[in-house]
């Protein structure tokens, strides 16, 4: 296991240690339990997919989703191996289950980002919310100490780079087979 690691993310880490409350301690909690395996951002892929209207956009999220999980989740964690700041150092009291898996790149911030930056190109009215929302769920990787500011921020350029991509491929492949 990979221990790397810059002084300034556990800096970081610790002085969001040091905002915690109750509230914040539980919205922080319930963010990063949404994020859990995407399922939040699956189901509603799923639901934009069974409506007629916003089908296209339904399935760039599903496939943008596909491709991220498998670049990040199975190869970049398993290859790059490293491990997560709540392991390094155990002090520090979690709200949230320990995950098991590797912390780069964060999946929670790789899920967020490529599903609502699909959605964000497909519809900026129902984007902007999910954006909104993938960066409360990433930032609370950081709060709930199980990433590092470095793993939050690479899982949402690829996450964003991987939905451009599906999307703008997508949008092409349309326009050539209406030709």
């Amino acid at each position: 296991m990979n221990v790397f690691y810059w002084n300034w993310e556990f800096d970081w880490l610790y002085a969001l240690q040091k905002i915690h409350n109750l509230v914040l301690d539980r919205v922080m909690a319930v963010l990063s339990d949404m994020g859990n395996a995407g399922i939040f951002w699956i189901l509603l892929a799923v639901v934009l997919m069974i409506i007629r209207r916003t089908r296209p956009a339904g399935c760039q999220m599903m496939l943008s989703i596909i491709i991220t999980f498998v670049i990040g989740n199975l190869i970049l964690k398993n290859a790059i191996m490293r491990a997560r700041p709540c392991q390094i150092d155990e002090t520090v009291a979690l709200l949230v289950a320990a995950p098991s898996d590797y912390s780069f790149p964060s999946g929670h911030s790789m899920n967020g980002f490529t599903a609502a930056t699909a959605l964000f190109y497909n519809n900026k009215k129902l984007g902007i919310p999910a954006l909104v929302l993938a960066t409360l769920i990433a930032f609370s990787r950081l709060y709930n100490f199980v990433h590092f500011p470095t793993d939050v921020f690479f899982g949402i350029v690829l996450g964003t780079v991987v939905a451009l991509a599906v999307c703008s491929v997508w949008n092409r492949t349309a326009k050539s087979n209406s030709l």
